[in-house]
C-alpha cells in the first residue's frame, strides 16, 4: 500500500539561521522523500531565504514562497494553497522535526484519517530559564486540554496535521490575527465545532530552539494575552456562547506543575515565571480590549462629526 503523501508548511521570518536548522531536520527524516514535499512561505522577511533555501533543493522537495508581511496564520493558508499533500503538517521555522515524525502521523492517519493530530513539543533549549518556563507552561496546558488524547481540545500551530480537504472546506487559519498567537487555538475551536475529533500523539516529537529573554518572555505571554481577546472576538462572532474563566484550582495547579516535574532549572523560577506569564496575559487581553474601545469612540466620533457637517451643509 503506497504511503500517504504530506505537505511541510513552514512559514518564516527574519530567522535564517533557525530555518537552515529547521529544513537539515526534515532532511534527515525517516520518510520517503518522494513522499512528501517542503513549502516555506517567507512572511516579509528582511533577508531573502533564497540562499538558506537553495542548499536543500537537491535534498528535498522544496518550495518557496514570497509574501509580504502578514503574518503566520496569512503564511500558513499561503503555502497550503499550494500544497498537493492529502495531508498539511505544520510547523514553524524554530522547530526540527524528530526523525521518526512522518512515520508516526502516518500510523494515526490511517487509523483515523479524517482527525487533526497534534504532536508533542521538546524544549531544545534547556539551558535557557525562559525557554524552558514557556515549554513547561505548554506541557501544562496540553495535560488540562488533552487529558483525553482521542478527545483533545487544543494544539500549538508548530506540531500538527490533518486532511488538507478538511482545512480547505474549514477556510484555513483566521487572518485576522496579526500576532503569532491565538490563531491556532481558534482554528482547534472552530475544528471542533464542526463535530470533527483531535488526537493528541505525543510520539509525534518536533524540538523547539525558541531562545528567550526575560523581555522576549513577557513579550509572547502578552501578545498571547492579545490573541486571547481575539479569540474571544471571533468566538462572539460566530454566535458562540463565552468561554468561562478557568477555576481557581486551575491556576493553583498550574503553579504547583513544575514542583512535579523533573527540569533543569529551579522550580521555584518557574513558578515564579508562571506567574508572571499570568499577569502579561492579562495585560494584553485587556490592551486588545482598550483598543476596540478606542476604535468604537473614533468611529462614533466621526459619524457624528460627519452628521453635523451635512446638517450645516443642508
Amino acid at each position: 500500500m503506497e504511503q500517504p503523501f504530506f505537505s511541510i508548511i513552514i512559514p518564516t521570518y527574519n530567522r535564517p539561521e533557525r530555518l537552515a536548522n529547521c529544513l537539515q531536520s526534515i532532511a534527515q527524516l525517516n520518510y520517503p522523500p518522494d513522499r512528501f514535499e517542503v513549502i516555506v512561505v517567507d512572511d516579509g522577511s528582511e533577508t531573502p531565504i533564497e540562499p538558506v533555501v537553495a542548499s536543500f533543493r537537491k535534498q528535498l522537495n522544496l518550495t518557496a514562497i514570497a509574501q509580504q508581511n502578514s503574518g503566520p496564520a496569512n503564511a500558513r493558508n499561503t503555502g497550503a494553497t499550494r500544497a498537493r499533500g492529502k495531508f498539511l503538517v505544520f510547523t514553524d521555522d524554530d522547530c526540527m522535526p524528530a526523525p521518526e515524525w512522518l512515520k508516526t502521523l502516518e500510523v494515526r492517519f490511517k487509523a483515523a484519517p479524517d482527525c487533526l493530530v497534534g504532536g508533542r513539543t521538546l524544549n531544545a533549549l534547556p539551558d535557557n530559564l525562559y525557554s524552558t518556563a514557556s515549554q513547561v507552561l505548554i506541557d501544562f496546558l496540553y495535560e488540562y486540554y488533552n487529558a483525553d488524547r482521542d478527545r483533545s481540545s487544543f494544539f500549538a500551530s508548530n506540531n500538527l496535521a490533518l486532511p488538507a480537504e478538511r482545512f480547505h472546506a474549514l477556510g484555513g487559519f483566521d487572518t485576522t490575527f496579526p500576532l503569532a498567537a491565538g490563531e491556532d487555538r481558534e482554528f482547534c475551536d472552530r475544528w471542533l465545532q464542526h463535530g470533527y475529533q483531535m488526537i493528541y500523539a505525543p510520539e509525534a516529537q518536533v524540538y523547539h530552539a525558541h531562545k528567550l529573554t526575560l523581555y522576549a518572555f513577557w513579550r509572547q505571554h502578552y501578545n498571547y494575552g492579545r490573541g486571547a481577546f481575539c479569540f474571544h472576538q471571533v468566538r462572539a462572532r460566530r454566535n458562540m456562547e463565552r468561554i468561562k474563566v478557568e477555576p481557581f484550582s486551575f491556576y493553583f495547579n498550574l503553579l504547583r506543575y513544575p514542583f512535579s516535574q523533573k527540569l533543569g532549572q529551579p522550580a521555584l523560577a518557574i513558578a515564579t515565571l508562571f506567574m508572571l506569564s499570568q499577569i502579561a496575559n492579562v495585560s494584553g487581553f485587556f490592551f486588545g480590549k482598550q483598543q476596540v474601545v478606542q476604535d468604537e469612540l473614533f468611529v462614533f466620533l466621526a459619524l457624528r462629526f460627519m452628521t453635523l457637517f451635512y446638517e450645516l451643509l443642508s
